[in-house]
């Protein structure tokens, strides 16, 4: 161990956070409608599978593009041969162009402005690297992707300050939320380099308004610092309000010659819209220059290979396929997400009104035992184990409220997000009472305390669990 850098051996990765421990859990026991109807349903894992027979559709009819051929002609070693860390030309004007056409075309995009990288996470450090010194700080609103945890700190060394919201008013960002951030973070002598929001957000599953957009550029104006906007899901709004993208705002307010301008940043991938998660595509678009040529340089850890990129820049330059793929692809997901959220209502529970992403943001406060984090790790436990759902408990997304789940809804099959509410539904049936009467009886104790938030829900023994059962 001795031998080994503090980076290799220290416990700051995230693994440990019960996000990725229901991952683990769901791995040793994955359902499968033959071979294991009783296994663990994987709620947990928010991948869009509902459009690829759209995807194999092209592919059919586009054997050149799949087989690596230009005209009915070999270009595999065209493609095999060294490329340089700037991409492939024809990509980039692809890539920028769908990210217009899944923004309305109201806002374009320059592909000399365009960064390729090995997917959003390593969009996301890249950002950090340039942006930001080891111990300085991002202010992040709550709930947040727990990846956020590992792809900001771990390698870069930068600091995460919380904006907290809450569900009173939706999960919105506030001026005095953004403020008493900002505070927090000088109280701890952290230097603020930045906020970091997705929209649509992940987990809530909503997108920002024009008014929170304008609220965080004066913000950042104010404040001297850069704004990253991660807008991998902006393909995913399947109902109103429609997506608006911070390049947008940008433009209306007229700070297109202002420091601005070059201190907000985007991040895009494919992973999510086009459902390609595989395929590592991700891209950070920037007005500032610097920016560019540094991300460019430290784009080499993590290319995206020539034929990925030869065969999306076929794809997407199919206009006439990319208009049905989006149009269609959110209408599958409104109804997926119908579908999720008249089951939940079945069972008694409620989710924040949303419209876009791939998952919902589930209420089942009522069914704590008590209104503690102590509390939802049970909850979330149970789910797990007993009902045989893993889902993503709020805690794990740093929510100040326990609570709350993140349940996704497009990575399975009708038949397979069915019985997952059949079997919520007999769950809740079974323990609802329960929790209602515990509920109440803690209410009437004047003097009992509300349990802390511990760090150990981070590091749940699911080996205890096992030994209980």
């Amino acid at each position: 161990m001795k031998l080994l850098s503090e980076k290799a051996t220290c416990n700051s990765h995230g693994q440990d956070s019960s996000y990725f421990l229901g991952w683990q859990e769901y791995e040793k026991n994955p359902y499968d409608e033959i071979h294991n109807p009783k296994g663990i349903i994987q709620m947990g894992l928010a991948e869009n599978q509902l459009s690829f027979d759209l995807l194999e559709s092209w592919l059919a009819q586009n054997p050149d593009a799949a087989g690596f051929k230009r005209n009915g002609e070999s270009i595999f070693r065209e493609l095999a041969l060294f490329q340089d860390y700037h991409g492939l030309p024809a990509f980039k004007n692809a890539m920028t162009k769908f990210m217009s056409e899944i923004r309305g075309n109201k806002v374009s995009f320059d592909s000399n402005k365009l960064v390729l990288t090995a997917g959003a996470t390593s969009a996301n450090e890249t950002l950090m690297f340039c942006l930001a010194n080891q111990g300085d700080a991002f202010l992040l609103p709550t709930p947040y992707y727990p990846g956020f945890d590992r792809d900001l700190k771990w390698r870069t060394g930068a600091e995460i300050v919380p904006i907290h919201c809450s569900s009173s008013n939706g999960f919105r960002i506030t001026e005095s939320a953004l403020e008493e951030a900002y505070l927090d973070a000088k109280k701890r002598n952290l230097k603020v380099k930045g906020v970091l929001v997705t929209n649509p957000s992940n987990p809530l599953g909503t997108t920002l308004t024009r008014n929170e957009l304008e609220l965080l550029l004066t913000f950042i104006d104010e404040k001297g610092i850069h704004l990253i906007s991660d807008e991998i899901y902006s393909g995913t709004v399947f109902n109103s309000p429609g997506f608006v993208s911070v390049m947008e705002v940008l433009i209306e307010k007229n700070y297109m010659k202002t420091e601005v301008w070059e201190r907000v940043h985007i991040v895009y991938s494919l992973s999510k819209d086009l459902g390609l998660p595989g395929f590592r595509i991700g891209a950070i678009y920037s007005n500032d220059e610097m920016v560019v040529s540094a991300a460019t340089k430290m784009s080499s850890f993590g290319l995206v290979s020539s034929q990925t990129q030869y065969l999306l820049s076929c794809m997407l330059s199919d206009k006439k396929f990319t208009k049905k793929y989006i149009s269609e692809n959110q209408k599958r997901l409104k109804k997926r997400h119908a579908m999720l959220v008249k089951g939940l209502k079945n069972a008694g529970i409620n989710c924040l009104e949303s419209n876009a992403g791939l998952f919902c943001w589930v209420d089942m406060r009522h069914l704590l035992s008590s209104n503690n984090f102590d509390a939802e790790m049970d909850l979330w436990k149970k789910i797990v184990y007993d009902v045989g759902l893993n889902i993503s408990p709020g805690s794990s997304c740093h929510c100040t409220e326990p609570g709350w789940f993140r349940a996704c809804f497009a990575n399975m099959s009708e038949d397979t997000l069915n019985l997952a509410m059949r079997r919520m539904k007999d769950f809740v049936e079974s323990t609802a009472p329960n929790a209602i009467n515990h509920q109440n009886q803690q209410q009437s104790n004047a003097n009992s305390k509300k349990k802390s938030f511990s760090k150990w829900v981070f590091r749940l023994s699911f080996n205890d669990r096992q030994r209980e059962r």
